[in-house]
C-alpha cells in the first residue's frame, strides 16, 4: 500500500493553473488570501493551497504577514504556500502591491490558464505561472499539518527539472490550444505537489514529528500500510505491533513519537476521512457508510464523526450536499 498515494486520493487533491504571467521590472503582484477567492477559482473544496512556477527570470516571494522569511526563486523553482495566506511575488525584495479580486474567477467560455503580458515595466523579463491545488480538510486531512506554509521546490531536486519542462511544454499549447490541455496542466501541478512533499520528506531531521515523518520509520510506515490497505479490519494495538515485529509498548511509544499522535487515534480519523468520501456516494445510508470502514454500530460512528468534525454526520452530508450544488 502506497500510503501517501492513497491520503492524496482520498482527500480528493486536485489542481488547476490559472495565470501564465509575462512580466518585466520593476514588477510586483500580490496575492489575496485563499479565504476571498476559493469560491471562485476551487468551488468544490474547502481548502485551497496557492503555489507558483518560476519558468524565467526570477523573484523574490513571502508570506504577506511576513512571518517567514522571503525566497529567491530562480528559473525552474516552485513555491507553494500550504495554509491559504496572502502572499506577494516581486522583482524587488519586499514590495508590495493590492490584490485585483476581479482576476480571481473560473471562466466558462474559454480553457484555463488566463495569460498576463502587461504586468510591470520595461526592464528585464520574467515568466511564471500560478495555480490552485483544493482538497478537503475535514474530516481528516493528515497532509495539511505535516507541511510549513511555505515550500520552496527546487529545480535541481530530483524530478524537478521534468516538473518544469513538462509545466513548459503543456504552456505552449496555449498559443495553439488542443483538446485536453487545460486537465494536462492541473495533473502537472499536482505531480509538483507530490515532488514538493518528497523533496520535504528527504530534508527532515530526526526530531520531527507528523505525518511524513512516520512514512521515513519502517515500523510506523509498515503499520500504516496496514492501516490503509486494510481500514476497516479490526485492529489493535497488539495486532499492529505483532505485525511490524514489534512488542506492543515499544511500537505503541514508537507510533505516538513519530507521529505526534496515538496508532488507535490515528486509525479512528481515517477511518472517517474514508466514512466521508462513502457517505458522498448515492443512495448510501449512515449505516452502510459506518459498517463499510469498520464500525459495528452506527451510533457509536455518529459519536466518533461529531467529535471529530463538529456535526453527525446526516447533517455533514447534507451541508456538504447543498455546498455542491451551489457550486
Amino acid at each position: 500500500m502506497d500510503v501517501l498515494s492513497d491520503v492524496l486520493r482520498a482527500v480528493r487533491l486536485t489542481g488547476a493553473i490559472y495565470f501564465d504571467v509575462t512580466a518585466r521590472t520593476p514588477w510586483v503582484a500580490e496575492t489575496p488570501p485563499m479565504s476571498n477567492i476559493c469560491a471562485n477559482v476551487m468551488p468544490d473544496f474547502e481548502h485551497v493551497v496557492a503555489f507558483h512556477i518560476m519558468m524565467d527570470g526570477a523573484c523574490w516571494a513571502q508570506l504577506s504577514d511576513l512571518s517567514e522569511p522571503a525566497l529567491r526563486l530562480e528559473a525552474g523553482d516552485a513555491v507553494i504556500f500550504m495554509d491559504g495566506g496572502s502572499h506577494f511575488m516581486g522583482s524587488e525584495k519586499g514590495k508590495r502591491s493590492k490584490p485585483d479580486l476581479g482576476l480571481y474567477y473560473r471562466p466558462k467560455d474559454r480553457p484555463l490558464p488566463f495569460i498576463l503580458n502587461e504586468l510591470g515595466g520595461d526592464g528585464e523579463k520574467a515568466r511564471f505561472v500560478c495555480g490552485y491545488l483544493g482538497c478537503d480538510a475535514r474530516p481528516f486531512n493528515p497532509m495539511l499539518s505535516a507541511l510549513p506554509r511555505q515550500l520552496h521546490v527546487k529545480r535541481s531536486s530530483v524530478g524537478g527539472n521534468l516538473t518544469h519542462d513538462l509545466v513548459r511544454v503543456a504552456l505552449d499549447e496555449s498559443e495553439h490550444p488542443r483538446a485536453g490541455g487545460e486537465t494536462i496542466l492541473s495533473k502537472l501541478s499536482e505531480l509538483m505537489f507530490l515532488q514538493a512533499i518528497r523533496q520535504h520528506i528527504d530534508g527532515l531531521n530526526q526530531e520531527s514529528r507528523g505525518f511524513l515523518s512516520g512514512l521515513r520509520d519502517r515500523h510506523v510506515s509498515a503499520a500504516l500500510a496496514l492501516m490503509h490497505g486494510r481500514p476497516s479490519e479490526d485492529w489493535t494495538l497488539d495486532a499492529l505491533a505483532r505485525e511490524v515485529g514489534l512488542s506492543r509498548s515499544a511500537f505503541s511509544e514508537r507510533f505516538a513519537q513519530c507521529m505526534g499522535v496515538p496508532a488507535m487515534q490515528y486509525l479512528g480519523n481515517w477511518r472517517l476521512q474514508l466514512a466521508a468520501r462513502v457517505l458522498e456516494r448515492q443512495g448510501v445510508s449512515i449505516a452502510q457508510a459506518a459498517a463499510e470502514v469498520g464500525y459495528e454500530s452506527e451510533a457509536a460512528f455518529n459519536r466518533a464523526f461529531k467529535r471529530l468534525v463538529g456535526v453527525p454526520p446526516g447533517a455533514w452530508r447534507r451541508k456538504r450536499s447543498a455546498a455542491a450544488r451551489v457550486a
